[in-house]
Order: structure tokens, then C-alpha cells, then sequence
């Protein structure tokens, strides 16, 4: 979309100059505003045109059935799909009559900016009637980090030719029509209608409208209130029906007169409390918005993202594109999970119904890592929330004959709900993706309470899933057979080095967090015994490897299998799930994304540098990134082997997934994961920041292209400050006690008042591997 002549490329905003309704759906997404709880769609304030409707509430979801062809034991029985709940962005204007409607009369002019330093959408324009009458509005959107339950809205109305009758009408609109997103007869009958009435109210400027789900029966409650500014005589009046509230208000204004509202806005759900309840927690969150008023609101979200920018910003010189993408990108992601607390943070976030509202494994392996060390307090409610789940995965594992707990692949509450299982049940990897994102929080904070009253438990009964689904041959050697990895063009595997590495670490971790807090662990049955026999398994643990390669396999026997004819693969046959059958696509050397590539990332220190750059030699022919979540990892990894130019149109890709809308899906909402990437692509890729044994290391290196990079960081209470050039780095600390670090090699302490400057090393010189043709990343301008 930037490379569209109505964006701009700017360091701190994201700027429309124009509306233009062939990207008015992909708009909607990049606009979005949530706080991980609320999330509203950034659709124009009157409501149409739009490509997708969409207020969402996190975990407010519907069910469906999974109806099968051939019955299997173990088959998930119902999907879940995230569904629109009530809208409270409406604002309908009406000027002398003729309503307020881009696709009318004449737009003269239109521009929206989205603001990542103060977390605003701004919209301004003017409008000429079919009668003649100009007008300019402004308004300005929120959905406030410091009240998890409010979104508001400021707006404005000006004559520009004379006098004006105005009539504005603030409404709450539930069970909304929506276009038909999906072929799927099933999803579009959960879709069609979900939300129940159960009570309506209007009184004075108040609305407010109570709903329940027809078959996950979820209660939830919108609720609005308003002030109204303008000239006398001013009017207002407020009506409400089962899905419909209404506030609307008659004005006359005359020139140089501005008509102003402001709308606020609050959400609550509940699965197990009465009407009364859920009435008064949202009627509670309004008087508290209320009471901070307007501008409170605006100086609060600015005053939350200083303190996040101040930890978490990323300097990019050289290519004004990546800049104007991180910022984007660590805006979007902050948005994903500040306030989800204790709820999942879908793939999608809250900017759209895509891949319908699931969680995935794409939030440990990718998100959580960014919040780990920039804003730490949504992991821990991140992996609270999968504590909480667990008496569904143990359930889950119970049914598959499996100790300890299975979670989800893919899921709203907490059970699986795909039904494919080569590609989900059997991805356990999602068990080591959560046990890895435990550790990671707790090296990265030292926050000793939650792994005693969350990771201990996460940790265990993942290690109980890991070893009852492995056995020791009779060598001794611990194998897990029959997996899938997270290259879902390869299932049903044996010994996927990936999947056996993140068991091995997820063993090891689960052992010594049962020794350090023997009582908790004891609490769920840990004994000695226990942790021994889980040692033993990491040690033997199976790493495949081909030595007359010289590479490890992706899985044993992978690199036995017939090479994907790629020369013969078509550009518009890409993605290949949708060309060919999964049956072909699974016995040939075809990868959909980085798979023993992102072992090498997350598990580094199993691999010899020499080892890392064969594999990736080897692998980079055979990946056709089919996946959003692949271009960041071979980014990474690209530079780390020394190849900084791939790296450097690695970094492009992840960047502009949604900003150029590579996949041509944005318009279903953002990729969290991609956009997660991108900051994963800087401060791991040409940062070469890894985590090991509880010290940061770093070994940065930069493509041609950039400067300098620059990024802060939070780890263990400090706040460090990496600076670096083509020739040098800087590690500065500008927050907390002194830390030890490792720069190539090379370990330091830094403190606030002696900052560390090091020599950039250049990488060694190595042949380029090639794409499979036709898929070598281009950096777009």
C-alpha cells in the first residue's frame, strides 16, 4: 500500500492523502486501533463504504460444527470463529438532508493518519453535498491503553459555505451485515446473526445494548455516552431497539460554528456472569471514562506510549521504508497484547477476522519474544492464559493417549478446533513453543513469582506430553516419530530436529525448574524419579543428520525424497496448498517456511557456525515461504551466516507484508507474526541479539544498505541501548544495575555511567544460495 500513490513514507505515522476504495479493505486493517481486548476495525466513521465491518472483543467467539466425511477418534467436534460484536464507531452525519457519503456528491478532499507516538487516528476532510453544501470533518478515534474497556471518538463539524442544518446520529449497531468472507456453509451460519438480544436502553445521551452468543453462550454489553457541544438551539434525542441505540442530535450551524461530539465508548463479556453483572461492569467503565474525559484519555495514551517508546524504539538509517514498517510494526504488536490479560492474542490480532480469530503457535514463537523485551507484562498474562487452558490440553492429551498436556494448534478457549489434524494435532510443537516462551520471560525478568505459580506447571506437563509421546530405541536413543514440524508442507515425520530440539530444551528447563521449586513441583506429583527420566530423554535425544551432506535433515530421511520440481512450478501456482494436493506436496524436498532454519535461530548453541551455514546453503533452495512467519527467520538467520544482502530483502519482506500487501490478504487484518518479524529481522538478524544461559550476546553486523541501527531493550530490570554502525557499536545502559553482556565472543559488564564501544566485525565472504525460482525476496520500493 506505501508504494500507492495516496501513502506516504514518514518515521512516525502511517499517512493516507486520499481515499481510494480499490485498498479501502486493506486500509481498514493497517488503521485498526485495539488494545487487546477492544479492537475496532479502521472503517470510516459513517460506516460505508467498507470492505469489512469489524469490532471485536477478545475470546468473544461462536461456535460451529466439524462435521467429517469419515468419523476418526480424537476429531476435534466444533470450530470456533471470532465474530463482529457491537459496533460503537457509527456516526452518521446528515447535512440539509443529504447524508454524509464519500461515494456522493464531491470529495474534495480526504486524509486519515494513523499516529504510533500518541496511538491516534486522525481523519480530516471536506465534503461538497449533491446539493451544493461543503462541509469539513474531523474526527479522532482511540481505543484507550489505560482503560481496557474504552474506545472514544472526538467529532467535528464545520460549514465552509454558509449556513448548515445538521443531524448527527451516534449509534450502537449489533449483529451488523457482513460480506461473505468464506465459502465455508458452516462459519457463515455462525456468522449470520451470532449475537441474541437481551436488553436495550436509551436514556438522556446514554445508550446501551446486552447480547448473548447462540451457542457458546457469552454474554456481552456495550454500552455509550456523549457530549455534545454546539450552538443554540441544539438538540438531542436517544431511542434503542434490540440491536440498535441511537443518540441523534439536531443543529443549525452558521459560518465560522463548529458542531463538536465526543463519544466514548466501553465493552464487557462474560461466560458465567448474569446480565446484571456484565450491564454494570461496562456502565462502571463508562462513568470512569466519563470522570478522565476526552482529553484525559488522549493525554494518558500518549503518556503510555512515551514510556514504551522510551524502552522499545527502533532507529533505522538508510532505508526510510524499514523505519516507517518497525515503528508500525511495534505499534501493532504492542496493540495485539497490552490488554489482552489472561486471553489469547490471535494471529490477527484484533484488526480482522482472518484465519477466524485463532491462536496460534505464532504467538510464543514470535510475538512474545518482541514483548519479552519491550513490554514484559502481556507475556506473563499471554502465558497465564495458556495455564489456564490447561485442563482442556490435559484433557486433550488423555484422548490421545499421551501424558501431561496437549495444547491447541490452533484455538479461541482453549480446544482444538482444526480440523486437519496432519497439519494440527500432530504440530506438538506447540508444547516446547510455550515451555520456550517460559523461559524466555523468566531469564529476560527474572521474575521468580510467575515461574513458581505459572511456569512450573506449564513446564511440567509439557515435559510429560514430550515423554509420552517419545521412546528410547534399543540403542538408548530418544526418538519422537510422527510429528509435524513447522514446515506444514512435511507431516507425519520422524525425529524433526526442530520439534526434538525444542523437547530437548523443554525437558532440561522443566527438570531444573522442578528442583528449584520443589514444592510447587512435588504439588503436581514431581518426583526425582520423574526429572531423572526426563534428563535421560533430553541427553539421548535424536538429532538427524546426513554426513555424507554434511547438513542436518530436516527430519529423518527428509533429504531422501524427490526434489519439488520447482522449474516446473508456475508463479501463479504458489501458494502450492491451494494448486496441489497435500499427498504430493508431503513426499518431495518442498518447504512452506523455515523450519530446521528456525531451529538454528531458537536452538543456536546446538549448532556449529560451519553447520549453520551448510544447512542454510542447503535449505534456502528448497523453501518457497508459502507462510508469512518465513521471511523474518531466514532473515536472521542470512545474516548471522554472513549473507547480508538476502538478509536485507528478507528484512523487506517481513516488513511489508501487510504494508504492501504481499499475500494479498490484509484486508482479512494484520499479520502479527510478520510484523513481529520485522523487529525480530533488526535486533536478531543485524543485531545478532541472542538469549543464552541468562546472558544477552550480541554480534552485529550491517547490510550496505543501512547506517545505523539503534534499539533499546528490557532485560532483568535494565533498560540497554544498542548502537550500532558499519564500523562500531555502542552498549549503553540507561536504566538499572549494572549487566553483563557478550559482544562476539567477548563478555562485559555495562552500567549506566561506562558504556562499551566494540569493533563491528565483517562477516566471511560466502556464495549466495539461490531461491526456488521465481521466489528470491525483493525489497519493494
Amino acid at each position: 500500500m506505501i508504494s500507492h500513490s495516496a501513502y506516504a513514507v514518514e518515521p512516525w505515522c502511517l499517512r493516507e492523502t486520499g481515499l481510494h476504495l480499490d485498498v479501502l479493505a486493506q486500509s481498514e486493517s493497517v488503521f485498526a486501533l485495539s488494545n487487546g481486548h477492544v479492537g475496532w476495525r479502521g472503517n470510516l466513521d459513517e460506516g460505508e463504504p467498507h470492505g469489512l465491518p469489524g469490532c471485536y472483543l477478545n475470546g468473544v467467539h461462536e461456535l460451529h460444527p466439524l462435521p467429517y466425511a469419515e468419523a476418526g477418534y480424537g476429531f476435534p467436534e466444533s470450530g470456533q470463529t471470532v465474530i463482529n460484536v457491537t459496533n460503537g464507531k457509527l456516526i452518521r452525519l446528515l447535512v440539509d438532508d443529504e447524508p454524509f457519503d464519500v461515494r456522493y456528491g464531491r470529495l474534495r478532499s480526504h486524509e486519515r493518519v494513523l499516529d504510533l507516538r500518541a496511538g491516534l487516528l486522525h481523519r480530516v476532510c471536506e465534503w461538497t453535498s449533491p446539493a451544493g453544501r461543503t462541509v469539513r470533518v474531523r474526527s479522532t478515534r482511540l481505543v484507550s491503553f489505560t482503560h481496557r474497556a474504552i474506545a472514544a471518538i472526538a467529532y467535528e463539524v464545520e460549514p465552509l459555505d454558509g449556513q448548515v442544518n445538521l443531524v448527527v446520529q451516534s449509534e450502537l449497531v449489533a449483529d451488523e451485515q457482513l460480506p461473505e468472507l468464506t465459502g465455508d456453509p458452516r462459519v457463515a451460519a455462525a456468522l449470520e446473526s451470532p449475537l441474541q438480544p437481551e436488553e436495550h436502553t436509551a436514556v438522556g445521551t446514554r445508550l446501551r445494548l446486552v447480547h448473548c452468543t447462540a451457542s457458546s453462550d457469552l454474554r456481552l454489553a456495550a454500552a455509550a455516552d456523549h457530549v455534545v457541544q454546539g450552538p443554540e438551539p441544539t438538540r438531542t434525542s436517544s431511542e434503542s431497539s434490540n440491536d440498535v441505540g441511537r443518540l441523534t442530535v439536531t443543529t443549525v450551524l452558521g459560518p465560522g460554528e463548529t458542531f463538536r461530539l465526543e463519544k466514548l465508548v466501553s465493552y464487557g463479556w462474560s461466560g458465567v456472569r448474569s446480565l446484571p453483572a456484565v450491564r454494570d461492569q461496562v456502565e462502571a467503565a463508562l462513568a470512569g471514562a466519563r470522570s478522565t474525559g476526552w482529553q484525559g484519555l488522549v493525554d494518558q495514551q500518549r503518556e503510555f506510549l512515551d514510556d514504551f517508546w522510551r524502552h522499545a524504539d527502533v532507529e533505522v538509517d538508510g532505508d526510510a521504508e524499514i523505519q516507517q514498517a518497525v515503528r508500525f510494526a511495534l505499534f501493532h504488536v504492542l496493540q495485539a497484547g497490552a490488554r489482552a490479560e489472561q486471553r489469547p492474542l490471535p494471529a490477527k490480532g484484533l484488526t480482522g477476522s482472518g484465519y477466524d480469530g485463532h491462536c496460534f503457535w505464532d504467538t510464543e514463537t514470535f510475538v512474545l519474544p518482541l514483548l519479552t523485551y519491550t513490554s514484559p507484562e502481556p507475556v506473563a498474562e499471554a502465558l497465564r492464559w495458556r495455564q489456564g487452558t490447561l485442563p482442556a490440553a490435559r484433557a486433550r492429551a488423555r484422548q490421545l493417549g499421551l501424558k501431561g498436556a496437549t495444547f491447541p494448534w490452533r484455538t479461541i478457549e482453549g480446544s482444538e478446533c482444526s480440523g486437519y489434524w496432519p497439519a494440527g494435532t500432530a504440530a506438538f510443537h506447540i508444547n516446547a513453543d510455550i515451555a520456550a516462551a517460559v523461559v524466555r520471560y523468566v531469564s529476560a525478568t527474572g521474575d521468580e513469582d510467575f515461574e513458581r505459580e505459572t511456569g512450573v506447571e506449564l513446564l511440567v506437563e509439557t515435559a510429560r506430553l514430550w515423554h509420552s509421546l517419545g521412546h528410547h530405541d534399543s540403542h538408548g536413543r530418544f526418538h519422537i516419530d510422527g510429528v509435524t514440524g513447522p514446515d506444514e508442507y512435511s507431516a507425519l515425520a520422524d525425529d524433526n530436529v526442530y520439534t526434538n530440539l525444542m523437547a530437548r530444551a523443554n525437558l532440561q528447563a522443566a527438570a531444573d525448574a522442578a528442583e528449584r521449586h520443589a514444592g510447587e513441583a512435588a504439588a503436581l506429583g514431581v518426583d526425582q524419579e520423574e526429572t531423572a527420566r526426563w534428563r535421560d530423554a533430553a541427553k539421548a535425544m535424536t538429532v538427524a543428520y546426513n554426513s555424507a551432506l554434511g547438513i542436518h535433515e530436516q527430519s529423518a530421511g527428509f533429504t531422501r525424497h524427490q526434489v519439488w520440481d520447482f522449474a516446473g512450478t508456475l508463479p501463479e501456482e504458489y501458494p502450492l496448498m491451494l494448486h496441489f494436493p497435500y499427498v504430493d506436496l508431503y513426499r518431495k524436498q518442498v518447504i512452506k517456511q523455515a523450519d530446521l532454519v528456525l531451529a538454528m535461530y531458537l536452538c543456536g548453541d546446538a549448532f556449529e557456525h560451519d553447520q549453520k551455514a551448510r544447512n542454510f546453503a542447503y535449505y534456502e533452495p528448497l523453501t518457497v515461504r508459502d507462510s508469512s512467519l518465513s521471511a523474518c527467520v531466514q532473515c536472521v538467520m542470512a545474516a548471522e551466516v554472513g549473507h547480508l544482502r538476502l538478509a536485507y530483502d528478507y528484512l523487506g519482506e517481513a516488513a511489508l507484508m501487510d504494508l504492501e500487501d504481499l499475500e494479498r490478504n490484509t484486508r482479512d487484518g494484520l499479520h502479527i507474526a510478520s510484523l513481529a518479524g520485522t523487529w525480530m529481522g533488526l535486533v536478531a538478524g543485524f543485531g545478532g541479539m541472542r538469549d543464552y544461559a541468562d546472558v544477552l550476546h550480541f554480534a552485529p553486523r550491517l547490510p550496505e544498505r543501512l547506517n545505523r541501527l539503534a534499539f533499546s531493550m528490557l532485560v532483568r530490570g535494565r533498560c540497554l541501548h544498542v548502537d550500532i554502525t558499519n564500523s562500531r557499536v555502542t552498549y549503553a545502559l540507561t536504566e538499572g544495575e549494572p549487566l553483563r553482556i557478550s559482544h562476539d565472543g567477548e563478555t562485559m559488564t555495562v552500567s549506566r555511567n561506562t558504556p562499551q564501544t566494540r569493533p563491528v566485525k565483517p562477516p566471511t565472504a560466502l556464495p549466495e544460495p539461490a531461491q526456488p525460482a521465481g521466489r528470491r525476496p525483493g525489497h519493494l520500493r
